[in-house]
C-alpha cells in the first residue's frame, strides 16, 4: 500500500505507525502543508489517505489558506473515490467538516491522559475490535466535532467530547485522541507554541513534565492499542 500523508507540523507525524508500515512493507509520501508544500494534482498512485494532527483549527482558512484545498481533497478522496482514510485529531475534525459536519471550540478542552469509552457501534465494529470498552489515551485538543456528517457513526465518546471516534462509509475512520505517540511525543509537541499555551492553561507550571510522566506510565498500553488499531484499519481498507 502507498499512502498519502498530510502533515501540519514537522513533529506531529505518524509516530509509531511509521514502524508498523515499514515492517509490513508499505510506503508513504508526506505533504507538509504548514511548510508550504503543495497537495498533489490528483490521487492516482495512492491507495489511502492519512491526515494527521496540528495546532491550527479547521476554520482558520484566513491564516492557513491551504485548509480549503485540503478539505476539498479529503472530500474527493473519501466521498468520490472511496479511498481508505485515517484521521487523527485535526484529521478527525477535517474529515467531519469536509463531508458536511461541523466543528467548534470545546466547552471543556481535553489535555492529558483521559479515559474514552466505546459506543455500541464501536464495540461491534472492526476498527476498534480488541480495544477495551473504556481505555486511557492521550488527549490534546480545544476543538471537537460538534455535528457529524450525514451517514457517519460515532465509535467512541467521553464526558467532555461526544465524538471521540468516527466512521463514514466502509473505509473512512478517524480519532479525536492520539494513539500514534512515542516516548518523545509530549516533549516535541510541547515545543509548539499553541500546544504549550494550552498545556500551561490546563496543567500549570511543570505541566509538560507531568504529562510526559503520565504518558510514559501508559506507553506500553498505548503502543499495543496503536498496533491493534493499525491492524484493524488495514482490514477495513480491504472492504468494498
Amino acid at each position: 500500500m502507498h499512502i498519502l500523508t498530510l502533515q501540519h507540523a514537522p513533529v506531529e507525524h505518524s509516530g509509531i505507525f511509521r514502524r508498523f508500515l515499514t515492517e509490513d512493507g508499505h510506503s508513504w509520501d508526506t505533504v507538509e502543508l504548514d511548510q508550504g508544500q503543495a497537495l498533489p494534482d490528483d490521487l492516482n498512485g495512492y491507495d489511502a489517505l492519512w491526515v494527521l494532527g496540528g495546532p491550527m483549527d479547521v476554520w482558520q482558512e484566513d491564516a492557513h489558506p491551504w485548509l480549503k484545498a485540503e478539505k476539498a481533497l479529503i472530500r474527493k478522496a473519501v466521498e468520490e473515490l472511496g479511498m481508505p482514510y485515517l484521521g487523527l485529531c485535526l484529521g478527525h475534525q477535517l474529515l467531519a467538516e469536509a463531508l458536511g459536519g461541523k466543528v467548534g471550540k470545546s466547552a471543556n478542552p481535553e489535555i492529558g491522559v483521559c479515559d474514552v469509552q466505546l459506543t455500541e457501534a464501536g464495540a461491534e465494529g472492526v476498527f476498534l475490535d480488541g480495544i477495551p470498552d473504556t481505555f486511557p489515551c492521550l488527549q490534546w485538543h480545544g476543538a471537537e466535532v460538534s455535528e457529524m456528517p450525514a451517514g457517519a457513526h460515532c465509535l467512541a465518546t467521553s464526558p467532555d467530547c461526544a465524538v471521540q471516534a468516527m466512521s463514514w462509509g466502509p473505509r473512512a475512520y478517524s480519532l479525536q485522541f492520539h494513539v500514534e505517540i512515542e516516548p518523545d511525543t509530549v516533549a516535541n509537541w510541547a515545543a509548539i507554541p499553541e500546544y504549550a499555551t494550552s498545556l500551561d492553561a490546563a496543567m500549570g507550571t511543570g505541566g509538560a513534565a507531568k504529562f510526559e510522566q503520565d504518558c510514559n506510565a501508559h506507553m506500553s498500553a498505548f503502543n499495543e492499542m496503536a498496533e491493534r488499531i493499525y491492524i484493524n484499519w488495514m482490514q477495513t481498507s480491504a472492504q468494498a
